[in-house]
């Protein structure tokens, strides 16, 4: 792979993510439940 093409699948895979992840927030929010996440070594829940 070329360099161009790499940057240009990298940005196709993150695109995607935050996809995914604005579906879940939007999932959990219809649903009313918490959204478990790691800060500092910790485990958090979170309210959407």
């Amino acid at each position: 792979m070329t360099t161009e093409a790499k940057i240009e699948h990298k940005n196709k895979i993150l695109l995607g993510l935050e996809k995914a992840y604005q579906k879940m927030v939007e999932f959990k929010k219809q649903k009313n439940s918490e959204i478990v996440v790691i800060q500092n070594n910790k485990i958090v829940k979170l309210k959407p």
